[in-house]
């Protein structure tokens, strides 16, 4: 089943995804939810970031082909941080550059979304506390991060988060396949075999650090071949049994 968030008459709405149409449900979308009034063509909805969440959980170097690119040793423990909510950008809107920043970065990503709320999460029961998968961009300022010797300022930016288009809650992550694509060239691709921490792992790991709420989002990191964006370029991340998620960068206002 596909999640989507949209507009619906200039008010934020749940809808459900089949074939070509959105139909709109009513009720928590963690909870109980029955189907409302009114059906429109996908391809007309404007569709918003799929979950509102209160944090947004990163992890760092979580692929074993990507330690080896940058030559770096397997962490033994995960390494986490956090974007703002204010970061979040929809499947199709514009990644802002920032004026004044000299290298951005895309990072294509899968993504869960938190369904029900929990803390000391046991491994054997995380698949109750997950809602469903989503595509997640980690875009990131590449001078300042390497500048400011860590990452809250070059992973904040407004638009620097872009998820979506929808949330999957039939996925199986051990199977995941994330690829990215820069103007239609295929960048990064790779797969959960590669994880050095499997999704399990990582909820029930962060759970005893924070307590997870519905809605909140965990990434769990990028495959090799991260490269550079530049105004004009358009940039997708595909997720085989998801869907893409794909947005344009566009320069920063004059100002």
């Amino acid at each position: 089943m596909r999640i989507v968030r949209y507009l619906r008459q200039r008010q934020a709405c749940w809808g459900i995804v089949e074939g070509n149409s959105v139909s709109a449900l009513c009720g928590d979308p963690y909870a109980r939810v029955k189907r409302g009034a009114g059906t429109m063509p996908l391809a007309s909805a404007r569709l918003l970031p799929p979950a509102a969440p209160g944090k947004i959980i990163l992890a760092g170097l979580n692929y074993k082909d990507h330690a080896r690119e940058l030559g770096m040793p397997i962490p033994r423990e995960p390494v986490i941080f956090l974007k703002p909510p204010t970061a979040l950008l929809a499947h199709e809107a514009n990644i802002v550059y920032p004026a004044g920043v000299k290298r951005v970065d895309y990072e294509a990503e899968l993504a869960l979304v938190i369904g029900k709320p929990g803390r000391n999460i046991r491994k054997k029961d995380v698949s109750k506390h997950i809602f469903g998968y989503t595509c997640l961009n980690d875009v990131t300022a590449r001078d300042l991060q390497k500048k400011d010797g860590q990452w809250t300022r070059a992973k904040s930016f407004d638009t620097f988060c872009p998820v979506g288009p929808w949330i999957e809650t039939e996925f199986n992550p051990d199977q995941a396949v994330i690829r990215s694509f820069l103007n239609g060239k295929q960048k990064q691709c790779s797969t959960a075999a590669q994880f050095i921490f499997s999704v399990t792992f990582l909820v029930s790991w962060i759970s005893r650090v924070m307590t997870l709420l519905p809605g909140d989002i965990i990434s769990t990191g990028t495959p090799p071949g991260v490269g550079k964006l530049k105004p004009g370029d358009t940039v997708a991340v595909a997720i085989d049994g998801i869907g893409v998620l794909r947005n344009r960068v566009s320069a920063a206002p004059f100002r």
